[in-house]
C-alpha cells in the first residue's frame, strides 16, 4: 500500500499544528472521520495509538469496507487486509446481546454499530507521521494538509445546557435504586443523567481541541459520521487485545484534585482508603473477571493491579487491571459480546442492572457508555469507554453529554449528585466559556 513518512523536523509547522491541520482537512472533505488521541499519557499497557482514519462517504456495503451489523463486522475483520478497522459500538447493542429494549428517543443519530476500512489513514509515532492511502498519492494528501487554512485560535462557546432530570428527581431515583439493592435485585448499578441543549451551534472540531486541552486523557477521540459527532475525553479503557492477551481496566472510584499539593495528596489518600470506593471497584473487578472467564483460557484470568490510583486534570481515579489469555480461534465478536457493555457503566449482576438503567434513566445513552476503538491489521484491538464526552448532531443542532456514578447501598444521594457535577466540570467549562 502506498505510504509516506514525514519527520516532524520536515513539517512546515509544529507537530501539534500539523496534526490539527490534518484533522481539519479530514473534517472538511470527508463524511467519516475517526481520530484517536493518547495525549502522550503513559499508563499500564499503554494508551491509544495516535491514529486518524477517513472516508469520503458515510455509508456503503460490506464489499465497500463498511459494517453496521455484528456479522458484517466479523466478516470484515476476517478479511486479510493491510488496513485497520475503525469505528464504535453504542450502548444500545445490549439489546442484540441480551433480551433487552431501549424505549427512549434517539436525538443524536449514531447507528448501533459502525466500522469502516479507511481510504486514508495517518499514524503518528514518536518523531514522525506516516500517511497511508488505498487510492490517492500520499504526497498529494500531505500537500493538501500543508496548504489547508488553519485557525490559530478556536472560537469560544457560550452554550447553556440543562439537566434532563431535576436534582430532586435524581435524589429520589438514587433512593429507589438503593431499595432495589436492599431487596437483593442488584449489588451495584451505574445511574447516569443527561445535560443537553437544543438549537445548539458549536464548531465540533474546535470544541474537541478545547476539551482535549482542558482535560487531556489517554483514550481521547474525535468521531464524525455524516452529521453526528463525538468529542471524547475518556480516561478509561474498555478492552485491549495484544497478541493473545486481553486487558480490561475498569474505573470505579473518583475524587477531585486538591487545590494545593498537600490537599491533593490528602484527597488521593482519602480515595485510596475509602471502603465505599474500594467496594464499588471490587464488585466491577469480579464482574469483569467473570466476563473474561467466559472466553479466556482456563486459569489465565487474573487481577494484575487492584485499586490503582491515577491522577487526571480534575480528578483522581481508582483503576484496576484484569488480564487473561484468549485462544486465537475465538472470534472477535465472541470476545466483544462476552464483555460488552462494560461492567463499569452497568453494574452487577449485569443484566438486571441493564434492566434497571432502562427503567430509571430518562435518556437513550447511544454512544455514551459505548466504545470507540480500532482493530489493527495484525489482529490486535483497543477500545475505550465513552465517558466525559459530548455527542452532537450538527443538522438537528442537538447537543448532549451524560455523567453518572455507581449506586450501592452505602451511596449518599447528594454525594452521588456532586460526583456527577465533578465529572462534568471540564465539559461545562468548554461549553460555557463566555
Amino acid at each position: 500500500m502506498p505510504h509516506l513518512s514525514l519527520s516532524f523536523q520536515d513539517l512546515p509547522v509544529s507537530p501539534l499544528q500539523w496534526k490539527q491541520q490534518a484533522l481539519a482537512w479530514a473534517n472538511e472533505y470527508h463524511e467519516v472521520v475517526a481520530y484517536y488521541e493518547p495525549n502522550q499519557i503513559s499508563c499500564l499497557h499503554g494508551s491509544f495509538q495516535n491514529l486518524l482514519g477517513i472516508r469520503k462517504k458515510a455509508f456503503g456495503s460490506l464489499v465497500e469496507g463498511i459494517a453496521t451489523k455484528w456479522e458484517d463486522l466479523q466478516e470484515l475483520k476476517d478479511q486479510s487486509s493491510a488496513v485497520p478497522l475503525m469505528g464504535f459500538l453504542t450502548y444500545d447493542l445490549k439489546n442484540q446481546i441480551e433480551e433487552l429494549t431501549s424505549k427512549h428517543p434517539d436525538h443524536v443519530g449514531f447507528p448501533e454499530l459502525f466500522f469502516f476500512q479507511p481510504e486514508v489513514w495517518l499514524e503518528w509515532l514518536e518523531d514522525s507521521v506516516t500517511i497511508h492511502s488505498v487510492k490517492e498519492n500520499p504526497l498529494k494528501i500531505a500537500q493538501a494538509i500543508h496548504s489547508f487554512p488553519f485557525l490559530a485560535s478556536f472560537p469560544e462557546n457560550s452554550l447553556k445546557t440543562k439537566p434532563r432530570v431535576q436534582k430532586e428527581m435524581y435524589l429520589q431515583t438514587v433512593e429507589k435504586l438503593r431499595n432495589h439493592i436492599l431487596e437483593g435485585d442488584v449489588y451495584e448499578v451505574n445511574y447516569c443523567q443527561e445535560f443537553y441543549a437544543q438549537e445548539a451551534v458549536i464548531n465540533p472540531l474546535a470544541t474537541f481541541w478545547q476539551l482535549n486541552a482542558a482535560s487531556p486523557t489517554p483514550f481521547a477521540g474525535f468521531l464524525k459520521l455524516e452529521h453526528s459527532f463525538l468529542l471524547c475525553a475518556s480516561p478509561e479503557r474498555f478492552l485491549k487485545k495484544e497478541g493473545s492477551l486481553l486487558i480490561s481496566q475498569p474505573i470505579k472510584g473518583t475524587i477531585q484534585r486538591g487545590v494545593t499539593q498537600e490537599l491533593d495528596q490528602d484527597n488521593k489518600q482519602a480515595l485510596a482508603s475509602s471502603e465505599k470506593e474500594r467496594a464499588e471497584n471490587m464488585m466491577i473487578v469480579d464482574l469483569v473477571r467473570n466476563d473474561l472467564n467466559r472466553i479466556c483460557n482456563k486459569g489465565t484470568v487474573q487481577v494484575e493491579e487492584l485499586f490503582g490510583l491515577y491522577g487526571f486534570r480534575y480528578v483522581w481515579q481508582m483503576i484496576s487491571t484484569i488480564i487473561g489469555n484468549v485462544d486465537s480461534a475465538v472470534p472477535v465478536m465472541d470476545i466483544l459480546k462476552a464483555t460488552f457493555p462494560m461492567g463499569s457503566m452497568t453494574g452487577a449482576p449485569k443484566v438486571k442492572a441493564l434492566e434497571l438503567i432502562e427503567e430509571y434513566e430518562q435518556t437513550r445513552r447511544g454512544l455514551y457508555s459505548g466504545s470507540l476503538g480500532y482493530f489493527l491489521p495484525n489482529g490486535d484491538f483497543d477500545f475505550n469507554v465513552v465517558i466525559r464526552s459530548i455527542q452532537y448532531n450538527v443538522q438537528s443542532q442537538y447537543l448532549s453529554f451524560e455523567v453518572g456514578s455507581a449506586v450501592t447501598y452505602d451511596s449518599d444521594p447528594e454525594q452521588e449528585y456532586q460526583e456527577c457535577l465533578l465529572k462534568a466540570a471540564a465539559i461545562t467549562r468548554v461549553l460555557e466559556q463566555k
